[in-house]
């Protein structure tokens, strides 16, 4: 899971995997594989670096290197 900041500043706690894309205009919004948007106030680059940790936490690398 990785943590994510609605603009009103609630926490929320997401599973990457379901994240179909990002977009980043001028607001960092995820697009869920469900349709749902939520946008957050992390940048791009954030996000994608929580997703990369959270991947090689839970080793998903190993079979893609």
């Amino acid at each position: 899971m990785i943590e994510v900041t609605r603009l009103n500043g609630t926490v929320y706690y997401l599973n990457p995997h379901q994240i179909e894309y990002i977009e980043s205009n001028p607001d960092t919004t995820l697009v869920m594989l469900s349709g749902k948007h939520l946008i957050v106030k992390e940048s791009y680059e954030t996000v994608f670096k929580r997703i990369i940790d959270y991947r090689r936490l839970i080793g998903a690398f190993k079979n893609e290197e």
